[in-house]
């Protein structure tokens, strides 16, 4: 069974340590023959969620695209920063819109659950952004994802790239590459 991987960055910012990360890992899930779909969340605006007007409007045009895709693949990477300890307001916006019921009353959760993820943080910070990831593991897992137990932290990310784009440390360059690869692994396995 050939599968798909869904990934989608929760940092907007076009030079943010987060997309550089991002490459890399994505990157080695490819390297396995495994297809990725690169969502760019700039491209699927929400208002805050408000459940006045989720009453009144119903689901955001994006938030149902985003479900329809997310519903074509097995697996989810998300690479997200850090901020103040917690993940972006535009991840947790993204999926609580997307978690609500859909247009036809159904749970839209049933379009997360059974499927694998894998999550990475860069921060400039000396702890890399697990603390963001402590978050988004639970998050993830509350809406029905089994998030790997691999996943990679980069700390003092304003010095830890190169100027190609890779890390400069081999080993955490190997490391990231290697849970795009873990992730596809996985989800084949699980999704067979």
């Amino acid at each position: 069974m050939s599968i798909q991987l869904l990934a989608f960055c929760a940092s907007t910012r076009k030079e943010s340590f987060n997309r550089k990360l991002f490459s890399i890992v994505v990157a080695g899930a490819r390297q396995t023959g495994t297809e990725v779909t690169i969502v760019d969340l700039n491209d699927y605006p929400m208002p805050i969620y408000n459940g006045d007007d989720e009453t009144a409007t119903g689901m955001p045009e994006s938030a149902v695209k985003l479900l329809e895709i997310l519903s074509a693949h097995q697996g989810l990477l998300v690479v997200t920063p850090e901020y103040n300890g917690f993940f972006p307001p535009l991840l947790k916006n993204t999926l609580d819109w997307m978690s609500r019921p859909d247009p036809s009353g159904q749970s839209s959760l049933r379009h997360f659950q059974g499927r694998i993820a894998a999550i990475a943080s860069a921060s400039p910070s000396g702890f890399g952004g697990v603390r963001s990831l402590l978050a988004t593991r639970q998050y993830l897992t509350i809406l029905g994802l089994t998030v790997i137990p691999d996943q990679v932290t980069v700390s003092q990310a304003h010095k830890a790239f190169a100027e190609n784009g890779e890390l400069a440390d081999a080993r955490l360059q190997a490391a990231a590459t290697a849970l795009g690869a873990t992730l596809a692994a996985v989800t084949a396995r699980l999704a067979s």
